[in-house]
């Protein structure tokens, strides 16, 4: 007999995946706003640059955190605030050693001098850190939640989520 909830089904994953990955770049639009404006308000403030840059990231970092554990990935399991920031602040370190190495490649080893030739490579790092974020964040940090037989069989976000996982 053909699977009549499987349209419904796909119908509402997409849905919560739509939901999460919008929440996923308003929740990091927002945290690259707050990267900007920390750091030049830290720096004309009299504060010096690496230390400005240092902070504003982990202040950013920490808007970032709260904005996708208490809405983009809201719908998902939550670890306790600690062990998630933990992984949330290991998987951005992680990304940002990817760009660094990234830009790295395409200025040393070939040997890319053009402004425009080492902002694509820019470009393409943040691509890519995106990109694992997102999924390393869905994994690790806020996994789906284990499905239970009155889940599995249903098609609220929380079952259609945990479809995803």
């Amino acid at each position: 007999m053909p699977d009549t909830d499987t349209p419904a089904r796909l119908r509402d994953t997409w849905r919560v995946l739509a939901r999460e990955l919008s929440a996923f770049g308003v929740v990091g639009g927002v945290g690259f706003v707050v990267d900007l404006a920390l750091f030049q308000l830290l720096y004309t403030s009299g504060v010096g640059a690496v230390t400005a840059k240092l902070l504003a990231t982990l202040v950013s970092m920490t808007v970032a955190f709260l904005g996708h554990r208490y809405w983009s990935f809201a719908h998902r399991q939550q670890r306790s605030l600690r062990e998630g920031y933990l992984r949330f602040a290991a998987i951005n370190a992680v990304t940002l050693v990817i760009g660094v190495v990234i830009v790295a490649v395409v200025r040393y080893p070939l040997g890319q001098e053009n402004v425009l030739a080492l902002q694509a490579a820019n470009v393409t790092s943040i691509a890519v850190g995106t990109t694992v974020r997102w999924l390393a964040y869905r994994r690790w940090v806020f996994p789906a939640h284990p499905e239970t037989s009155s889940a599995a069989h249903g098609t609220d976000d929380r079952s259609a989520a945990a479809r995803l996982g």
